[in-house]
């Protein structure tokens, strides 16, 4: 078997910044989301990478390997973002909210949002307000007032303050209400905004993507990448991936909390989530490249979270998956991560791009004889062939 050497690449970290500042600037909770697609299409057509877009609004793009045969990978991410809708008008002139996406309106209360109407030159905004937002008036109640979506409200920058009001502005029940991230990048590299899920994911992936063509650096193994629009609400890459790809690694939010060991400045690989362990190999796999390069990479388990990759497993994928994340701080509230996680992120996912599939020549099918797989008694896997090993069962003479 030919061993294919992996080298670093150069991350282009002021391309990283920018890219994912422009990202968060666009408003794209899940559900509407062409603009931010348009973006993305148009990043990838700059480094040279065509792409297409699914019915259902997912883009995918591909950087071809060397090799005609056999099994691919898929690197996916997601632009949509938790946010909210219009679930009704309300006699004093505000508006009831239904979030998109699962976050607490604990972290809502005190937002900037743009409503959008079905009239696409008109943008209103407002803010997120609890019901009880005066002190003068409520004293004490303020911080008695309970927590959840039906003890808020948004304030609408508009002389309004009835339903007749509302409906002359255009808005009604079903228009989407974007959080807005107000993003701020400290002198010391600190990223802060709402929606770093999964847009510093996203500008992540597209710097990779960069270094590999900047570098003239082909991958080891036809990479397709799928940016989906609907992961936020459970659906993520339940279609869109080319049948041939064999691995997909997901790259998402990783949880900076007390009991996680994620951090802001290293990259994080997931064993596991709220859906269950990532695969075995891949996983050791992607934690051997980071050793071998001196990438800083931490392993961590999830307890309330899924990704991309379920969507697609349960969608009846035939691949091995894992997740890659970014630490973030205080993930679907006033999130916070570093350029300098996002750097080894970036770098990661070269060195994986230029190795090759864990089993390239076990996963060109989709399936194959049980005596065949590479096993050594019985994980961890050799890629060089089977291996006897303790299994313990004594066939009948």
């Amino acid at each position: 078997m030919t061993v294919r050497k992996t080298t670093p690449l150069p991350i282009d970290l002021d391309y990283l910044r920018q890219v994912l500042v422009e990202l968060l600037d666009i408003p794209s909770p899940s559900g509407r989301t062409d603009h931010v697609q348009q973006y993305v299409g148009e990043r990838l057509s700059a480094l040279g990478i065509p792409s297409t877009l699914t019915r259902r609004g997912a883009l995918s793009a591909c950087l071809p390997g060397p090799r005609e045969t056999g099994a691919d990978r898929a690197i996916v991410v997601h632009t949509d973002t938790i946010g909210g809708m219009v679930k009704r008008l309300k006699e004093n002139g505000r508006l009831e909210l239904k979030p998109i996406g699962t976050h607490s309106a604990r972290f809502a209360e005190g937002a900037h949002v743009r409503i959008f109407t079905d009239d696409l030159d008109r943008v209103i905004t407002g803010q997120v307000l609890p019901l009880k937002a005066s002190g003068h008036r409520y004293n004490e109640a303020v911080d008695l007032q309970g927590i959840g979506w039906e003890q808020v409200e948004v304030r609408v920058d508009e002389p309004v303050e009835d339903i007749a009001g509302l409906r002359a502005l255009g808005i009604d029940a079903g228009d989407f209400v974007a959080f807005l991230p107000n993003p701020t990048v400290t002198p010391s590299g600190y990223v802060k905004s709402r929606h770093l899920d999964d847009k510093a994911g996203v500008a992540a992936v597209l710097t990779a993507m960069k270094a590999m063509v900047d570098a003239g650096v082909k991958p080891a193994v036809t990479a397709h990448l799928l940016i989906t629009v609907t992961e936020e609400i459970g659906h993520g890459a339940s279609h869109g991936l080319d049948p041939d790809v064999a691995e997909i690694v997901s790259v998402d939010a990783a949880v900076v909390a007390p009991g996680q060991q994620s951090r802001e400045h290293c990259a994080t690989l997931a064993m596991g989530d709220g859906v269950g362990p990532f695969d075995y190999h891949l996983t050791r796999n992607l934690a051997a490249i980071a050793r071998e390069h001196d990438v800083d990479l931490v392993r961590d388990v999830f307890d309330y979270y899924r990704s991309d990759v379920a969507a697609a497993v349960e969608a009846g994928a035939h691949a091995r998956v894992a997740l890659l994340g970014f630490g973030v701080d205080a993930t679907h509230g006033h999130e916070r991560t570093h350029l300098e996680g996002l750097r080894h992120l970036a770098q990661l996912i070269c060195l994986y791009l230029q190795s090759d599939l864990v089993f390239p020549e076990w996963d060109a099918e989709p399936e194959g004889d049980l005596a065949d797989f590479p096993s050594l008694a019985v994980q961890p896997a050799n890629a060089d062939g089977p291996r006897e090993g303790p299994i313990g069962i004594v066939q009948d003479a």
